[in-house]
């Protein structure tokens, strides 16, 4: 009960800063301009140079990248097929369903 004017003002403030916290304000909104500034230098870091269509070597190397994407990505497509097979064949399998 003995607080000083210094220490209920100190308080007062935390309390702000703690219903900001649950409504979520404060830190979000920063948060959130710190985003959108990296987005924005993301995008200007992307220009294109129209000369690369015409250059052969890194329309290669373009198209090398690609195809390794492609094969990572049919690998993955066996296994996720492999594993619909096996459950398939669980789900298919007599004796082991909800009735038995």
């Amino acid at each position: 009960m003995g607080e000083t004017g210094e220490e209920d003002a100190a308080n007062r403030e935390m309390e702000e800063k703690n219903t900001d916290n649950q409504n979520g304000k404060g830190d979000k909104d920063a948060e959130k301009a710190k985003d959108k500034k990296k987005k924005k230098d993301k995008k200007e870091k992307k220009e294109k140079n129209p000369e690369d269509k015409n250059d052969p070597t890194k329309l290669k190397a373009k198209l090398e990248k690609i195809d390794s994407k492609i094969q990572a990505l049919n690998v993955r497509r066996e296994e996720i097929l492999k594993l619909i097979e096996a459950a398939q064949a669980n789900a298919s399998t007599p004796g082991t369903g909800a009735n038995a």
